[in-house]
């Protein structure tokens, strides 16, 4: 039974007619996954977002592929535009599982107990695809994964809270300098950046407004100090946004990205 009718997001509400056996966010999700033992498959998204709407038509309207979903996990979808904590807590946590740039939907395996993640990826085709393995075949995986290796999952859950207290030791601290800081993202943006294309990783690409202004902070940062330009990080900017401009994001009247 699909539990999102009645909610007031927009983009659960798209999902209220899904075969999966959708919940909200909350303690009766919450409890039934650990009254069941089941891991929670967490998909965060928002209304306007291309590849949601992909993965969505896919997966999450084909009967046995929901029919995998329902046997194996508790489903629970977010609305990022609701619940920005929830995004940025798990967008954080793939990048610390993946060493790779987030983006939507988020897919996140979660710990019943802990709520931590044991696995997450974005985007996956229903079937083989773009390099990506099938959506049910990562099911299946993930599912005998926590049946067979419980234990081992959840040490690599403990490893993953130290790493994220220590993140938040260093903030509440100040260990490292705001320059350090975005010293340490410009890096990390460079290595990721496509020359080619624009924006940052491989495809399928998101918009990333939270790279984009990292740069430019970075940027107006050295022009204010004295320091040599960073005309490369400018550059990253205006190219990523220019790439952008005729994907069909742009606003014409209001102008921005949508």
């Amino acid at each position: 039974m699909n539990h999102l009718a009645g909610e007031t997001s927009p983009y659960l509400a798209q999902h209220a007619d899904n075969p999966v056996d959708w919940h909200p966010w909350g303690e009766p999700a919450l409890a039934l996954a650990r009254t069941e033992g089941r891991p929670i498959l967490l998909s965060i998204g928002y209304s306007a977002c291309h590849w949601c709407h992909v993965m969505a038509h896919e997966s999450f309207e084909h009967d046995a592929t929901a029919k995998v979903m329902n046997e194996r996990f508790v489903n629970i979808k977010v609305d990022r535009e609701e619940r920005p904590d929830l995004d940025r807590a798990y967008q954080l946590a793939h990048h610390l599982l993946t060493h790779q740039s987030g983006g939507w939907p988020l897919t996140a395996f979660l710990d019943p107990e802990t709520l931590l993640p044991f696995f997450t990826g974005t985007y996956f085709p229903r079937t083989p695809r773009h390099g990506l393995p099938g959506f049910v075949d990562v099911l299946i995986r993930i599912s005998d994964a926590w049946s067979e290796r419980t234990e081992d999952i959840r040490e690599q859950g403990d490893k993953l809270r130290n790493v994220v207290q220590q993140l938040d030791d260093a903030k509440a601290e100040s260990k490292l300098a705001d320059d350090a800081l975005l010293a340490a993202g410009r890096e990390q943006l460079g290595k990721l950046y496509d020359p080619e294309g624009g924006g940052f990783g491989n495809a399928p690409k998101f918009p990333m407004p939270g790279a984009v202004e990292r740069l430019l902070r970075h940027w107006q940062r050295r022009r204010a100090s004295g320091g040599p330009p960073d005309s490369e990080a400018h550059d990253m900017v205006m190219t990523t946004l220019t790439k952008m401009a005729p994907a069909g994001i742009l606003d014409p009247q209001g102008r921005g990205f949508c």
